[in-house]
């Protein structure tokens, strides 16, 4: 399965390998369409492919981190 995310980094965790971390721990595979990262800010766009309860799991644990994470509706593949 895909599914398409926007994430928005806040300015203490924009150096940190949290899609990395994510992709590894939860076997998903991140493709990036679309970064840009500031000093302050960074948000990237990402589809994310692995099974459906990796890559929910993957969300989870990004967002528990303090990652904004908003689901882009509509854009669902399988």
């Amino acid at each position: 399965m895909k599914r398409r995310v926007k994430l928005t980094f806040p300015q203490h965790l924009i150096k940190e390998p949290i899609i990395f971390t994510m992709a590894k721990k939860y076997d998903v595979m991140p493709n990036i369409r679309r970064a840009r990262v500031t000093d302050t800010v960074g948000e990237m766009v990402l589809e994310l492919e692995g099974t459906e309860e990796n890559i929910e799991n993957g969300i989870k644990s990004i967002r528990d981190q303090g990652v904004e994470v908003e689901l882009i509706e509509g854009d669902i593949i399988e």
